[in-house]
Parts: C-alpha cells; structure tokens; sequence
C-alpha cells in the first residue's frame, strides 16, 4: 500500500468504525484495522484506523498499546495522528484518555507542534456537543445524561477541563466557542497563547458542525490530534480530499441477517424494545444462568437456527441500570461483563457458521469481543447507517472463505428503529 495521509488510534471497536464512517463520508479510503496489524493492509487506503480494545483496561496497558500502534502508524508515513475516544467521554479519574494523550505527546515530543494538542468528543449529529469546556447530551450536562449509571465508566461530572486536568500532569486550558466561531486564525491566535501559558492541552468548544468544519484547518500539521469521531470530518480537506460516494463502496450482499446486543445504554434499550414491539424474534439472556455453567450459548444458538431463515432474530443481554447493578453485585463488575461478552461473541460466531452474513452488533465492548471471536483483522468502511454508524465488511474464516457485512454500534448510538433500518439500507 502507498502511505497513508492519516494514522488513527481508536480506544473500542465501535470508536474506530464510528471514526472511519466520518473520514468516508467526507472523502476518505479507509481502512479499520482490528488491532495493530501484523500484515500489510489489503487496501490502498488514505487512512488506517487502528481499533484497540483500551477504553477500560489497565492504563499501563491501555498507553503501551497505543504506543505500539503509534509507531506501526509511523512505519506507514502517516502525516498525522488522530486518538480517537468516545463522544461521551468514557474514562475514569484515573484514565485511559488523560494518560494516553499525554504518552502519545511525549513519543512526538521531537516533532515541532508536538508539545501542544486539543481535546473534543463533540459529534453535533449524534446530539453531543461542548459549551464553556462542558459537555452536553442532546439538552442535559453529560452527568445528568444517564451516563453517571455507566457500569465500568461513570462519568458524573460535565466540566472536561477538570476531568481531563485529574488525569494529566501537563496544564489543561480551554478553546470557548467564541473563538471557534471566528476561524481559523482565531483559533490559531489562542493556540499559540495558550503554548505561552504552559498550557499543553486544550479542550475545544463545538456546538455544531460549522464549529469541526472551522476547526478543522486550523489543525492542519498538528501532529497529534484528540477526539471524538466529530473532529474527522474538518481533516480531509487539510490533504485536499473531497467527498466521493467511491469512498464507501462495498461488495453486494448475501446471506441470512442477525443482531447480537450486550451494550446496557439508553438507547439500545429502545431499540431493542422497537425490534420486540415490531413482532420480530428476541431471546434475552440471562447472566446469573451463564454464571451457574448452562451453556446459553448453545440455546440461543438453537433457538436461533430455524428463525434466521425467515429474517432477522435478536440475541440480547441488554438490560436496565438496575438489572445491571443487581447482577455485578452478585458477580463483581469484571466478571459479569467479560462472562457476557464471551457469551455473546459465542453466539455471534455460531450465527455466522450458520450463514449469517449481515450481523448487527451493539455496544462497544461487545463489538471487540465478537469481531475477535470472528477472526477479523481488517474491515472495509462503507455507507453510514445513522450517524457514526457505517456497514462494513470483512473477511472471516468463520464464514467459510466468504465476506461478512457487520456493523458495529455504539451503545449510545442509533435511532429506536436502527436494527431494522440497517438491513433495509443494506439491500
């Protein structure tokens, strides 16, 4: 492959696909990575997103993978680095997202404009967006948002500053919205005072779309860049790419269609409820019964098979706060969810033994789990679904030398009627 124009380091699964659909729509090859890659990309492509399974892991571990990442995106001749986190800034006051940042700083410390980067989760079209350093979800502060009930990263304050202050040692200032509203040069003028403030952070205000597409020039050669997927859509125009519906080209598709779902969000509660509601098969699972050694895996799997031939089924943990907190409690934080996740990456990996080729698959941590479960390496991004969701498609030895389309959704992603919008799109 020639070199790539952007390297891009995701902290989930979901993340990097959430990413790569923002370069697609505005112009960009991509291709995802499922880990740091241990062969040549299959693809000419203008930029690689590396997905990394580092949102919730040790931090030690968390910045050596991104480190890895960092310097096989160097060996490709990226020009620039993106880190990209989650629109809702998932982290804890301990990290990932304050430490990585700053590990990634120091590995391009020689190169000039490394001492200095921004921070931004805003993705307007999914309803997120940063006020005063603050961030919001839809109306309400991201600590009112539900949020503050996430089970492995409760995000109870709002103020980006001070979070993102809590986990770095470098300085952490602010870009407010009145500067981004007058460009470029604005925003460059207090970059540059900041740098002479000691500041080596600054976390960005964007209240819509028009604030990442001004934004965007003004990040033109800074070597690292850190945000949500939001920020991707001002970049490629920096190498002067322009949106072209070849970018998101996939091959036609075949087969049986799926949804596997284990994310515990809002949002994929409601569309979990709409598919039941829609009269199409549902099977919830149980932990406490994995827990007790029943191989549900292998129910859901026979519950499955004769309904998949008719249309689409849902497999789901998903389940309310509570149900969620009652079921940790008996079983620890870590234990609960790895035990979920290994279950239903089981099941997706028999749906696609059993000729599903479309495979809808919700919550982050679930995504990593089952695209490992698939033996996926790279993925192929084409059309967005919703907003930071595209189809992709990829290669798994699970699908018996055939090609799988499988999207990958954020937990807090998706309209109520996603799991079934996305296969009607995919037609």
């Amino acid at each position: 492959m020639s070199k790539i124009l952007l390297g891009c380091i995701a902290d989930d699964f979901t993340g990097a696909t959430d990413l790569a659909n923002n370069l697609v729509r505005s112009g960009m090859r991509v291709v995802q990575a499922i880990g740091i890659p241990s062969q040549p990309i299959a693809a000419d492509a203008d930029a690689v997103v590396i997905a990394l399974k580092s949102r919730t892991i040790a931090k030690a571990e968390a910045v050596e993978q991104s480190l890895a990442a960092l310097r096989w995106l160097q060996d490709q001749g990226a020009q620039q680095i993106y880190f990209k986190y989650c629109s809702t800034f998932d982290s804890t006051p301990a990290g990932n997202i304050g430490p990585v940042t700053e590990a990634l700083m120091d590995a391009l410390a020689n190169v000039e404009g490394g001492d200095f980067t921004i921070a931004t989760p805003a993705f307007p079209d999914n309803q997120r967006s940063v006020f005063k350093g603050h961030l919001f979800v839809g109306e309400t502060l991201l600590s009112e948002s539900g949020m503050q009930n996430h089970p492995l990263t409760p995000m109870t304050d709002a103020n980006l500053v001070r979070v993102l202050q809590a986990q770095c040692e470098r300085k952490v200032g602010l870009i407010d919205y009145r500067v981004v509203a007058q460009g470029e040069a604005a925003i460059r003028s207090r970059i540059a005072q900041l740098r002479g403030e000691g500041v080596g952070l600054a976390v960005v205000d964007a209240l819509s779309n028009d604030d990442l597409l001004r934004l965007g020039p003004a990040l033109k050669g800074m070597p690292l860049v850190t945000a949500g997927s939001g920020v991707a859509i001002g970049l490629p125009s920096n190498f002067g790419i322009a949106p072209s519906s070849h970018a998101s080209e996939l091959p036609a598709a075949t087969g049986l269609q799926a949804v596997v779902s284990g994310s515990c969000s809002l949002a994929t509660n409601r569309q979990v409820l709409a598919f039941i509601k829609a009269g199409r098969p549902a099977l919830g699972i149980d932990p406490l019964r994995i827990a007790a050694g029943v191989d549900v895996a292998a129910e859901a799997l026979a519950w499955a098979e004769p309904l998949i031939q008719k249309g689409p089924v849902l497999v789901y943990s998903t389940a309310d706060s509570n149900a969620v907190k009652s079921v940790q409690g008996r079983l620890g934080v870590e234990e609960a969810g790895a035990m979920v996740e290994r279950t239903v990456a089981a099941i997706a990996r028999g749906l696609v033994q059993r000729g599903v080729r479309q495979l809808v698959v919700a919550g982050g941590e679930t995504s990593g789990a089952c695209v490992q479960a698939l033996n996926i390496t790279q993925m192929k991004i084409g059309p967005q679904i919703d907003p930071g969701v595209p189809w992709c498609h990829a290669s798994s030895e699970a699908a018996a030398g055939e090609g799988v389309h499988i999207t990958l959704k954020s937990g807090n992603f998706g309209s109520d009627d996603f799991f079934t919008q996305a296969f009607t799109m995919l037609q």
